[in-house]
């Protein structure tokens, strides 16, 4: 396995489905932040759940379709990032991100997510990397903002959360603008 240091207190390394329990507690803990914008937060409430979600990463990554870090501090998991879309044909992915309150303000979702976007573009070729969030969600915006992206637009009534319709902002940054 690898970790990649975000600070000297801070690591990036996969998250699996065998670490089922340890995302569960930390989604417990993060649930109050997360649970509007990370879709599977919702979902993830119990041991079988949780296993659920880190297996539909794990395979999506084997299709080449999507792949699931978590960041953990002082050895204790406090969010992560992922590409929940990967399409190498296309040369198009979505970066996300989620973050409990004892990660914050540490710049852990900015570097963890450059990091990311890095690998994307230098190492599998991609062309561009979007960034969703709902207009809500001021952090994520200025988290796209300090990535060096570009808002391209709205997607109205795009998802449903409990029982509502809500609009998806879409940001990106091109391979051409990327300043890795």
């Amino acid at each position: 396995m690898f970790a990649l240091p975000l600070d000297d207190n801070a690591q990036l390394r996969p998250l699996e489905p065998w670490q089922a329990q340890e995302f569960l507690d930390h989604i417990d803990r993060a649930r109050p932040t997360v649970d509007p914008w990370i879709p599977w937060a919702t979902r993830s409430t119990d041991l079988e759940s949780a296993t659920a979600v880190l297996q539909g990463y794990a395979d999506n990554q084997a299709k080449d379709a999507a792949r699931i870090y978590g960041i953990w501090l002082d050895d204790v998991l406090v969010g992560g990032v992922m590409f929940p879309h990967f399409d190498a044909a296309l040369g198009v992915c979505e970066v996300g991100c989620w973050l409990e309150a004892a990660g914050e303000g540490r710049g852990l979702v900015y570097r963890a997510s450059r990091i990311l976007i890095d690998w994307a573009f230098r190492e599998r070729g991609m062309s561009r990397v979007e960034w969703r969030t709902t207009p809500a969600n001021k952090r994520s915006i200025e988290a796209a903002r300090r990535l060096g992206m570009t808002r391209d637009g709205v997607l109205r009534q795009a998802y449903p959360y409990r029982g509502v319709r809500h609009d998806k902002e879409v940001w990106s940054v091109l391979a051409e603008d990327w300043r890795g």
